[in-house]
């Protein structure tokens, strides 16, 4: 799948690489929150230290758009959800949040769109009926895909997804759970719900299909810790 068209646009925040068309945007973006107006900012939001106009300036974090004073506000980080091309000013709270969400951005986005073999099947098939599918995340995040050798099954949108669960298939030398595949309960096409099982291959190196069940819990809990603030 071709990469989206996007446009370079300036926000008072700073520079930001978008999609020219919002059916194009990740699911995984963020909008760029509205700054608490100077008018209202009398103090830190942190330290509760005075604004001046000479020592104690005020500064607007990127990410929660609430405002504070340079020790409290200096460092700058990567914020890929919003789209910046430039790390950008953070709080002492939003600076982790930030670096973690980083992480994936950076590793597990790309496990998912690299993909893996999966055997599939919907709740209402039985497991001798699965069918080998190569999974990959599409190119603007939007969509899980399935590649089949003779079978079709639907994407399944991101946004779309309800649940997530991960299946296990035993347990390891040391007593822990070893996931096997996922099961995603979604709304389908025609508005209907449907279940997915995805269970990693057995014929071959079980780690790669593991690996890329892991991003896809990240990436669904960041999708459901988005909806439901």
């Amino acid at each position: 799948m071709a990469g989206s068209e996007k446009k370079l646009e300036r926000s008072k925040s700073g520079l930001r690489m978008i999609p020219v068309s919002d059916c194009d945007m990740s699911p995984f973006t963020l909008p760029e929150p509205p700054w608490v107006p100077d008018d209202e900012c009398k103090q830190c939001q942190n330290c509760r230290a005075k604004f001046d106009f000479f020592k104690r300036r005020k500064h607007h974090c990127r990410r929660c758009g609430k405002c504070f004073c340079n020790d409290c506000c200096q460092e700058k980080v990567n914020l890929p959800r919003m789209l910046f091309l430039d790390p950008v000013r953070h709080c002492q709270v939003c600076i982790e949040v930030s670096r973690k969400e980083e992480d994936f951005f950076e590793k597990h986005l790309k496990t998912l769109q690299n993909g893996g073999y999966f055997l599939v099947s919907d709740s209402d098939m039985g497991p001798d009926q699965a069918s080998l599918f190569f999974l990959k995340l599409s190119a603007n995040h939007r969509q899980l895909l399935f590649e089949g050798d003779s079978d079709k099954h639907e994407p399944v949108q991101i946004e779309k997804i309800d649940t997530l669960q991960i299946l296990p298939s035993g347990k390891d030398d040391e007593g822990n759970t070893v996931a096997g595949g996922i099961a995603i309960k979604y709304t389908d096409s025609s508005g209907g719900i449907t279940v997915v099982k995805m269970m990693v291959d057995c014929g071959g190196n079980r780690k790669p299909g593991q690996v890329w069940i892991a991003a896809m819990q990240k990436a669904f809990k960041m999708v459901y810790d988005a909806r439901t603030k």
